[in-house]
């Protein structure tokens, strides 16, 4: 059985957030002159956030639990297993079920269910008005959000393994695995699906495009290679979710590189070193990345080149940003949600939600933004 260091990844995490060439390691790792999380600065703002409405949803735990919603509702899960949907309007809570489980994976929604994975591998599917439709169980650890996709819930694990289940009865429709290193990043990639096609990511910084109607492989490609001498330093893993659009396939590897594929063939288009365990975000003709060091990258999707680059967020665990409109807004440990201005990274607003970290990247809703902070508040909010 493959071993998976989980510990040890959390340490090369933290190690590479807080050391570049020249930056030193923080005392506890044994090297003095720690440095800390970049100071927030003052600024004057040109953008003003309302709130719509707030609900908690009870702390997330270990686990990065993303909402989901439907034509007239959100919902939303707890760590512990409460699952609840809200008015999308007003926020107000409809109904509210106790799975009693551990839920790792997240909310997905589609086809009129609410799907959900916890850390046993179960998989649970509700309709919208809270009934059980049914139960099923894939092969480890429900690692990210199910997505409902053509009859399809595509369900993945820990493990490595992406299962397609049938939306009708959870029956297990295919399943795609491959080999995966003996060191991985615990990470809770998802997938990203386009007419028909599922994008993942992978250990030791492969991507892959699968059909959702047969889990067969259309295509893999590599974005990152990995390098070094222990396999703590070859670790080059893709923790986060592709991005797509009609031409091209983007993804990005921690201890590795950004790159871009064709999306008929996965052809490499170009190549960079940047390291992020957190994501992307694509819109139009900008790619846009929060490193492994809080830095915010605007690039050219077409050559990778660098637009603009923010650096007054270092170490403050910048998460995936989300571009709307002619703002940027991403959140970080401390539980501000910031504001920067697409055209050229300047800083336009923040807001301070709770006391808790904001590590998931906000999701559009109705012209505004959801967004969940690790306490389990969920925010709806408005951006002017």
């Amino acid at each position: 059985m493959k071993l998976r260091y989980y510990l040890l990844l959390l340490a090369a995490l933290v190690l590479n957030g807080c050391a570049s060439e020249d930056e030193t390691a923080p005392e506890w790792a044994g090297v003095k002159n720690a440095i800390g999380p970049a100071k927030l600065v003052d600024i004057v703002e040109t953008a003003k956030f309302e709130t719509r409405w707030q609900y908690n949803l009870g702390d997330s735990g270990a686990n990065l639990l993303l909402p989901t919603f439907t034509k007239d509702a959100v919902f939303g899960v707890s760590g512990k297993g409460g699952l609840t949907r809200l008015d999308r309007v007003t926020g107000k809570p409809v109904w509210h079920i106790e799975a009693g489980v551990t839920v790792s994976g997240g909310v997905g929604s589609g086809a009129g269910l609410v799907v959900m994975g916890s850390d046993k591998g179960e998989v649970f599917a509700y309709d919208e008005d809270g009934k059980l439709r049914w139960k099923s169980k894939v092969s480890s650890e429900v690692s990210s959000v199910p997505q409902v996709s053509d009859g399809i819930v595509i369900v993945r694990s820990g493990d490595g393994r992406i299962t397609g289940l049938h939306s009708e009865d959870g029956k297990q429709a295919w399943l795609y695995e491959r080999s995966t290193p003996a060191l991985v990043v615990r990470s809770q990639a998802g997938v990203t699906i386009q007419h028909g096609v599922a994008y993942a990511g992978f250990a030791g910084g492969k991507l892959a495009a699968i059909k959702v109607a047969d889990g067969s492989l259309v295509w893999e490609a590599t974005i990152s290679q990995p390098r070094g001498n222990t396999e703590l330093d070859r670790i080059s893993d893709i923790t986060s979710s592709p991005v797509v659009d009609v031409d091209q396939v983007c993804a990005i590897a921690f201890q590795g590189s950004v790159a871009c594929v064709d999306i008929m063939q996965g052809n490499p288009l170009w190549n960079r070193e940047i390291s992020s365990d957190k994501g992307l975000m694509l819109l139009r003709s900008t790619l846009y990345v929060s490193d492994d060091k809080g830095l915010i990258y605007a690039l050219d999707k077409t050559t990778g080149s660098t637009i603009w680059k923010n650096d007054k967020f270092l170490l403050r665990d910048s998460a995936t940003p989300y571009a709307l409109e002619k703002w940027l807004v991403f959140g970080d440990f401390e539980g501000y949600l910031h504001v920067l201005k697409r055209e050229d990274g300047k800083l336009a607003a923040r807001i301070k939600l709770d006391a808790s970290a904001i590590q998931a990247q906000p999701i559009m809703l109705d012209d505004g933004l959801l967004v969940l902070t690790r306490a389990g508040g969920l925010y709806s909010l408005s951006l002017h």
